[in-house]
């Protein structure tokens, strides 16, 4: 059997396909062609300005050529040139600009925000194109108020999320069907999409009243229906993103099968009892030891190396320490990356403590707890919130930079803590803290690039 070969193109074929796209912008009611009417009479007028100049340079007064003098009246000669000149020549160039401006105003209504001019948008968006290429490592909560505070800041976002979720929706869908949770992955494509405040809504519904459905999310159900439509979960978080007019990538910290493991300190117990899986680990009451993942040795997802190689900026946190942060980080490859990276290294200690997991932690021992599982001095920077004046937050409860933080030279605190929700970070507050601490260490990308 003779090999399939793609059939050459036909002569002419790419002329015949351009002819088509310049005759679609003719088709009634895409609302351009009147400006194109606009532009070309301002090139015609244009043009008749032109010929006036040339008209006065060649022709003289024994001249009988029928033609220059025919156009010599046409074109107004009888009056002064400078008023000849900016009739045609202003008028034109004013209807070029004019059906420029509106023809470009047409065509990008579709994809404009109403109430803001064209040229702050696209002012706006090239900026954020331009912004530095940052890595934010976390999950939950805690990483989609990073990556809303982010977004405002730079278009090259990465955000790397955790694999090891088996609670509630995700987990289910695990257990079923067998692919990644896709739990953390929807917070984060939610908070980076520009249609945030319909879409969260949307990705966060949850179904409830029918059995099969009951407690599954919308959002984790569109991830696992477009997994199975392309083949693979990392495909399905791609279009995800396209869906959404996502600005950045969310990516999973490996593509292999994981479960978290701690070994952890009971009440009444001599020993350590073993907890497997990162649903059941804050249910167990006790102090948290250690954890890591099984397998331990599953590589990471290989565009996360790169992001992380990439990066200019790299943020681990906030989030649920033991079950959000250390779980990617405890995939060897990416704390590896992380060191051979040449980017600024920030951790985000949470706001409060976490019932189950961090009681009475200070943000030293976030510190500690962290270099304890991924070895020492990955972080430049260290940021802890020092607003503890919300409520309904208990003095206890705060993740407060003491004494042994405030040695650290690492150490920033600032105000960072929600109003509103005084438990969590405000997104603008974190956002523009974590951009001024990156800019103070290496100036302005401007300024690099040159």
């Amino acid at each position: 059997m003779m090999p399939f070969m793609q059939s050459p193109r036909k002569p002419g074929t790419r002329l015949k396909n351009g002819i088509a796209g310049i005759v679609r912008w003719l088709v009634p009611g895409l609302g351009v062609k009147r400006w194109f009417v606009v532009v070309l009479t301002g090139i015609t007028l244009l043009g008749v300005g032109l010929a006036i100049l040339l008209i006065d340079m060649y022709r003289t007064e024994t001249s009988s050529d029928l033609v220059l003098t025919t156009l010599s009246y046409a074109s107004l000669r009888f009056l002064p040139r400078f008023v000849r000149v900016i009739i045609f020549g202003g008028l034109g160039i004013g209807l070029i600009l004019y059906g420029i401006l509106q023809l470009n105003r047409s065509i990008l209504r579709p994809f404009l925000r109403p109430g803001q001019p064209v040229v702050a948008q696209i002012a706006d968006y090239r900026r954020l194109e331009r912004g530095p290429r940052i890595v934010a490592i976390g999950g939950g909560h805690g990483l989609a108020s990073l990556l809303r505070g982010l977004k405002e800041h730079t278009h090259n976002l990465t955000a790397v999320v955790t694999v090891a979720d088996d609670g509630g929706s995700s987990g289910r869908l695990r257990e079923a069907l067998g692919i990644l949770p896709p739990g953390d992955i929807r917070n984060s494509l939610a908070a980076l999409s520009d249609d945030e405040a319909m879409l969260t809504q949307l990705f966060h519904y949850r179904f409830s009243g029918a059995p099969d459905l009951d407690g599954h999310s919308f959002g984790n159900l569109l991830i696992t229906a477009l997994a199975d439509i392309t083949g693979s979960f990392e495909q399905a978080v791609v279009e995800s993103g396209r869906v959404l007019s996502v600005n950045g990538r969310v990516l999973p910290s490996t593509l292999h099968d994981v479960r978290l493991v701690a070994d952890m300190e009971v009440p009444h117990s001599l020993h350590e009892v073993r907890v497997a899986g990162e649903s059941a680990i804050p249910q167990m009451v006790g102090r948290i030891r250690r954890v890591w993942l099984e397998p331990g040795d599953c590589p990471a997802f290989p565009p996360v190396i790169q992001a992380v190689l990439e990066a200019d900026l790299i943020v681990v946190g906030p989030g649920s320490l033991y079950t959000s942060i250390l779980p990617s980080l405890l995939v060897r490859d990416i704390v590896a990356a992380m060191r051979a990276s040449r980017a600024t290294k920030i951790l985000v200690c949470n706001i409060a403590t976490q019932a189950g997991e961090t009681e009475a932690y200070t943000c030293h021992d976030h510190v500690r707890a962290l270099e304890e599982h991924v070895g020492e001095d990955l972080f430049d920077v260290v940021l802890c919130n020092s607003n503890y004046g919300g409520l309904p937050v208990s003095p206890d409860e705060w993740v407060k930079a003491d004494e042994q933080a405030l040695q650290d030279a690492r150490v920033y605190c600032a105000d960072l803590a929600d109003v509103n929700l005084p438990r969590r970070h405000d997104a603008g507050k974190l956002g523009h803290t974590l951009m001024n601490l990156f800019y103070e260490r290496t100036g302005p990308l401007s300024d690099r690039i040159a």
